[in-house]
């Protein structure tokens, strides 16, 4: 798959894992207000829904290649001693 290919389905993984987060939120708030009386297999179903649209997002990240950049962010960000500001 080409880089741009591989972006752009990076990107539509990472929005429909967004997407699903969000329905499955909404799922779940809309579960403990009384006046929807919604069945008790819905409000599984909205948090499973949460963690397979963050496993969406996760996959789209590692086909778009974002991952890495976050996680050597991360890493220069707290423990690379030239970027600290501990000297000072």
């Amino acid at each position: 798959m080409k880089r741009k290919n591989a972006s752009l389905c990076g990107n539509v993984f990472m929005g429909l894992g967004l997407v699903v987060m969000v329905l499955g939120f909404v799922g779940a708030v809309m579960n403990h207000v009384p006046q929807f009386s919604l069945p008790p297999v819905v409000a599984s179903g909205a948090v499973l829904a949460i963690f397979v649209g963050a496993v969406v997002w996760l996959a789209g990240a590692r086909i778009g290649g974002r991952e890495e950049i976050n996680d050597r962010y991360f890493w220069v960000r707290h423990f690379d001693k030239r970027c600290r500001r501990d000297g000072h």
